[in-house]
């Protein structure tokens, strides 16, 4: 399509102030983005939406219009409900470098722009295609009428009997029509997408997950809303983005519904870009505040950030919560890894992390606010004030583990993680690792700079373990795992070898659980009957198999130092 089409719609309501004589560049795509550099989501050839949250003064437009030029776009479309009338500083960068620019009125919401260009765009669409989005124009929009992406799944069903649910790279559901997804079936179905991805097969990626078939869409992210190419490497978005799963075989199906599906992946992309905007204000606050702690700045200075925070944060709590702070870090192997930027995967991810996987919806991460530093990903993290404590009387200290569910409010590290590990580790492949540190909750702005630490030393802990996704949390810092990350891998590796491999020789041949025994036996604290109740067991079978342990390796399990050598080998395997 060309640029002077977008004039032609009356619907759109959208005015031109420069660029007349460019109004035949032809439009291959649309992209909504707020950032300050969006160049490297750039092809050429897009019509750019913005709704100028990256401008802070008259200066930052000139560079802003000098990169959408240089990157070839074909027009900017730029909102009036942020600022009002569109700056002349703007207009006067864009008649500079040659650029179209078009003023959006408030009242039009970007996702029906977008809904247009992506239809004209497309070419002539199949008629299930046409009769679903021509019938439901608002599909999208911010406005009171618009549904999100419920609307979309509803019509797939309605109009073509397709069941499909919109997952998070973990498996949560963002949105469904009718019975919702069982979350390990969300899980695994993650889990399965991003290990294609990951393999470089082409979309839709086919599942067969307990006797079901299910295809999967993905659901481009990172500032696109219409057909515009995967980022440079797939790492930098394959932890973040959304897909689409539906209840059918797509490996037979004729273009023209494939072509449907992809539309509509194309729709439901700009509600997740309307929810990444959204969290816009969280992350300037989170990065706010950790530019504070880190500078040493007065307590008085980040408590009064704080007071800032917390509305936005905990909306009508009404009291100063407590808070945690979470640190995450994505890292990739040696090769090629320098090309992907591990903050911002580790700042989607950690967004999507904390949110509880019971809660569904796009909108569900709005007490959240991560921001990203280097490789490092921070998260700052309100809580109510425990129940059982009166405002200002919660301890410095680290917060007590041991509680019951419900009665603590704060997070722990193994929980964190314990629903979403398998799909992530899919999507981390062979050459990723996560690592995640929790630390205690503080009460005050004196607490920040040192929960910050705390939490950057329980991701080293993590770090030191094996396996692709680890979280360690601020309670094992006051104990012996503090120092395992210190101990040399050659040592580790002879200390464990000496006093395991033997045992698990042993349960290789004879499969005799060895292992797992020592492993109860030393959680009971060296209790007989309570080990051969948690192992469902004779005391006696138990007793057969401590012997055998000891005469395998020689030690004596009545003994302290040989149980705490066991202990500590199985803490390092």
């Amino acid at each position: 399509m060309r640029l002077r089409a977008l004039l032609e719609n009356d619907a759109l309501g959208l005015r031109l102030l420069g660029g007349d004589e460019e109004l035949d560049r032809s439009v291959r795509g649309v992209m909504t983005t707020d950032l300050r550099d969006p160049s490297r989501y750039l092809t050429g050839g897009e019509l750019v939406l913005t709704g100028l949250a990256w401008r802070r003064d008259a200066a930052d437009s000139e560079p802003f219009v000098r990169i959408l030029a240089g990157a070839g776009v074909a027009g900017l479309a730029a909102g009036e409900a942020e600022l009002g009338d569109i700056p002349d500083d703007l207009v006067e960068a864009c008649r500079h470098h040659r650029l179209p620019l078009f003023a959006v009125h408030e009242t039009v919401a970007f996702a029906t722009i977008t809904e247009y260009v992506v239809r004209q765009v497309s070419g002539e669409r199949a008629g299930d295609l046409a009769a679903v989005v021509d019938r439901h124009r608002r599909l999208m929009t911010s406005g009171p009428t618009g549904g999100g992406p419920e609307v979309v799944l509803d019509l797939l069903g309605s109009d073509l009997d397709l069941h499909a649910w919109v997952l998070s790279p973990t498996g949560r559901q963002i949105a469904g029509a009718g019975a919702p997804l069982p979350a390990a079936a969300g899980a695994e179905l993650a889990g399965l997408h991003l290990a294609a991805v990951r393999s470089g097969r082409r979309a839709p990626h086919r599942a067969a997950l307990g006797g079901t078939t299910y295809s999967l869409f993905p659901i481009r992210n990172n500032g696109r809303g219409g057909a515009v190419p995967p980022a440079r490497d797939v790492r930098e978005s394959v932890l973040s983005d959304w897909l689409l799963a539906v209840e059918a075989d797509a490996s037979d199906w004729p273009a023209a519904r494939l072509d449907l599906l992809q539309g509509v992946t194309q729709l439901i992309a700009v509600e997740r870009d309307r929810r990444d905007a959204a969290r816009t204000v969280r992350r300037r606050l989170a990065q706010e505040v950790l530019e504070l702690v880190q500078a040493g700045a007065a307590p008085a200075e980040i408590a009064a950030r704080l007071r800032v925070a917390t509305p936005v944060l905990l909306p009508g709590l009404g009291t100063a919560p407590h808070w945690q702070v979470v640190v995450a870090r994505v890292e990739w192997d040696e090769d090629g890894a320098s090309e992907v930027r591990g903050g911002p995967v580790a700042q989607a991810l950690l967004e999507e992390i904390l949110v509880d996987p019971a809660v569904t919806g796009p909108d569900s991460a709005d007490r959240i606010a991560v921001a990203h530093t280097g490789d490092e990903a921070i998260a700052l993290v309100p809580l109510p004030a425990a129940p059982d404590r009166p405002d200002g009387e919660a301890a410095e200290g680290p917060s007590d583990d041991s509680g019951t569910e419900g009665e603590d409010p704060a997070l722990h590290a193994d929980a964190l993680l314990a629903a979403v590990r398998a799909p992530l580790s899919a999507g981390l492949g062979d050459d990723g690792r996560l690592t995640l540190g929790v630390s205690a909750s503080v009460h005050s702005a004196e607490g920040l700079r040192g929960a910050l630490e705390e939490a950057r030393h329980a991701r080293r802990v993590a770090a030191a373990r094996p396996g692709r996704v680890c979280a360690a949390g601020h309670h094992e810092l006051a104990s012996h795992v503090l120092l395992l990350p210190f101990v040399p891998d050659d040592v580790r590796r002879a200390f464990t070898a000496r006093l395991l491999d033997p045992l698990r020789e042993y349960d290789r041949r004879h499969r005799a659980e060895l292992i797992p025994t020592l492993e109860a036996f030393l959680d009971c604290d060296g209790s007989w009957t309570r080990c051969a109740a948690r192992l469902h067991l004779h005391v006696n079978t138990l007793r057969y198999r401590v012997g055998r342990i000891e005469q395998l390796t020689g030690r004596d399990l009545a003994r302290l130092e040989d149980k705490l050598d066991f202990f500590l080998a199985l803490r390092m395997s």
